[in-house]
């Protein structure tokens, strides 16, 4: 068995400059610990998991795809329920019939709330990149020890969020994409050790550890999250305390990225 694999979350320019489109504040100091440890105790990594957020223009979480009551592009950062797309306050432009079912299942599982966010993570561009930073010791890894790092694209369909690593929020029909990714899950059980690190802690980072307690709880005491490389959407870091609450209670473990033990 493999000792340890290193999964950074979504760590792109769009959340980890100051630039990009859905900055997270902390993002950087949270990269440079994660390009320390990969420098100076990258012998001990056996795999670098990196997954990349992707998303289109036309995306359910995006402006472009809601309008108000008079034709307007709907705000970034706007609350959207299933009760005020009944009352017409905020209307799809697109697939209107199914973005109604799509909010009255979000609801009824209690998943985050759908709110809508400035474009980031396009295809194709600068903001969907890996941040600099972490690209340049992810490469330096690469050349010291002949191991390739693993990409893992998610979010590419445009109809569901998809905040945690391992499935989308809603699943798609026919959308094998947005489906519980249980080859992915299968690779991390080939290592004695997990690190999790990335962005943001409030979303993608706590979704995927809600995901793992729910549909691999045998990763749980192999999982070791690095609570200092990782930030949280301003405001909302609340998201995030009791799912990493009851991770913990469940055996998982969080550490600094300067106590990990190899």
């Amino acid at each position: 068995m493999k000792k340890t694999a290193l999964l950074i979350i979504d760590a792109q320019y769009d959340f980890c400059n100051p630039k990009g489109t859905l900055f997270v504040p902390g993002a950087e100091e949270d990269i440079q610990r994660i390009a320390r440890l990969i420098s100076l105790d990258g012998d001990k990594i056996d795999s670098i998991f990196v997954t990349l957020d992707t998303h289109k223009v036309l995306d359910i979480a995006h402006p472009l795809f809601w309008e108000d009551q008079n034709g307007n592009t709907v705000a970034p950062f706007t609350l959207i329920t299933a009760a005020a797309v009944k009352a017409g306050k905020w209307i799809p432009r697109y697939h209107k019939e199914y973005v109604l079912k799509y909010l009255e299942k979000l609801e009824e599982q209690g998943e985050f709330k759908h709110f809508i966010w400035p474009e980031h993570c396009l295809i194709g561009s600068k903001g969907a990149s890996l941040d600099d930073t972490l690209l340049s010791a992810i490469l330096a890894w690469t050349h010291q020890t002949g191991r390739d790092y693993v990409a893992v694209s998610k979010g590419i369909n445009p109809l569901t969020e998809h905040f945690g690593v391992f499935k989308a929020q809603v699943p798609v029909d026919n959308a094998p994409e947005t489906d519980l990714d249980r080859a992915f899950l299968s690779q991390l059980t080939d290592f004695e050790q997990i690190l999790i690190a990335g962005e943001a802690r409030s979303h993608c980072v706590a979704t995927s550890i809600q995901q793992i307690v729910k549909y691999a709880p045998e990763l749980i005491p192999k999982v070791v999250v690095l609570s200092d490389c990782m930030s949280d959407v301003p405001n909302w870091g609340y998201l995030a305390d009791d799912i990493f609450e009851e991770a913990a209670e469940k055996g998982m473990t969080f550490l600094k990225a300067n106590s990990v033990r190899f």
